[in-house]
């Protein structure tokens, strides 16, 4: 049973949407499971290991809550704290389950929490940004780095990170990764592992996806959308040897072939202003934020179909399954 939950996230009245706050699905019949109030839950992450789920409070007081997860799937806050920043839109923990970093929006201040043995938060660093910076993306990389997308500044930052103390994490001696002027990196996958692989990069002000090596040079460059008209690309996700990318503006999804980026497909997303996918059991999962409403799309040799079925939940932002 808890193979077919997933959480979706979303906007709340109090953060400009219209959702209730975390919502539980069954994604086999699309029934509602429950879930628990929030306020701006936009970005969730679930724990390694623990029956844990993080959420961010996207406002101009940025928070984090942590709730912990029954064997249902159903939620109950432990804890909420400041996100050290405004607008906090992404967050991610770490594999070993030892850190929480937060990507805030609105002031550009990246967080990395520690994680006790309960799944509860310790002690927090924050790293501010010059002005103009938006942070949107915290991934942690396979070489024990922090990567941070910041749409503001065309930049991915670093941070070097060892495991446990958030105190220990340290901006990369290398300094930040500088991409093309006016790209506004926005969401970023990687393809391979510590021995070597490639980055994926999606531009949500130039609507491009482009591909870099381990090095970070750009080794390709592509339109995210053939559709023609203004794209702001949004999530991007790398599955084999496929790499999708979300376009706001077409309302589709992008289909590449990786490592050059040729195109394959482009398909309706389902619905209006896609903002977020996941990729579960043979299905892709999109949170069109505009027509609140989750679509179902059938996944054929990597390719997803016409949505089948539509879920429909206030402002969602956020997909997280279980499987």
């Amino acid at each position: 049973m808890m193979m077919s939950l997933a959480y979706i996230g979303g906007y709340t009245p109090d953060t400009g949407g219209s959702g209730s706050g975390i919502v539980l699905v069954d994604l086999e019949t699309l029934e509602r499971r429950g879930g628990a109030p929030a306020s701006g839950p936009s970005f969730l992450a679930l724990h390694p290991r623990l029956p844990v789920l993080y959420a961010v409070g996207e406002s101009e007081q940025g928070t984090v809550e942590v709730f912990s997860r029954g064997e249902s799937g159903a939620l109950t806050s432990l804890a909420r704290r400041s996100s050290e920043g405004s607008s906090p839109c992404h967050l991610a923990v770490n594999p070993a389950g030892t850190l929480l970093a937060v990507a805030n929006y609105g002031d550009g201040t990246v967080s990395v929490h520690g994680i006790d043995g309960a799944g509860l938060l310790t002690g927090v660093r924050a790293f501010p940004h010059r002005e103009g910076a938006h942070a949107h993306q915290a991934t942690f990389g396979p070489d024990g780095v922090l990567y941070v997308t910041d749409l503001g500044t065309d930049e991915v930052r670093r941070f070097l990170v060892r495991e446990g103390s958030p105190e220990h994490v340290a901006e990369h001696p290398g300094g930040p990764v500088r991409l093309a002027p006016g790209m506004g990196p926005r969401h970023l996958a990687w393809a391979g592992d510590h021995r070597g692989g490639q980055w994926y990069v999606a531009g949500e002000l130039d609507g491009t996806v482009r591909a870099y090596d381990s090095g970070w040079r750009e080794v390709a460059a592509v339109a995210a959308s053939a559709a023609g008209g203004k794209n702001h690309p949004s999530h991007l996700e790398v599955r084999g040897d496929r790499v999708y990318v979300a376009n706001r503006g077409p309302n589709t999804i992008g289909v590449f072939a990786g490592p050059d980026l040729a195109r394959v497909a482009e398909v309706p997303c389902g619905g209006d202003w896609p903002r977020h996918f996941a990729v579960a059991a043979g299905h892709m999962y999109v949170a069109n934020q505009n027509s609140g409403d989750v679509a179902v799309l059938p996944l054929k040799d990597g390719i997803p179909q016409e949505a089948g079925r539509v879920l429909a939940t206030g402002t969602p932002s956020c997909v997280l399954p279980l499987a």
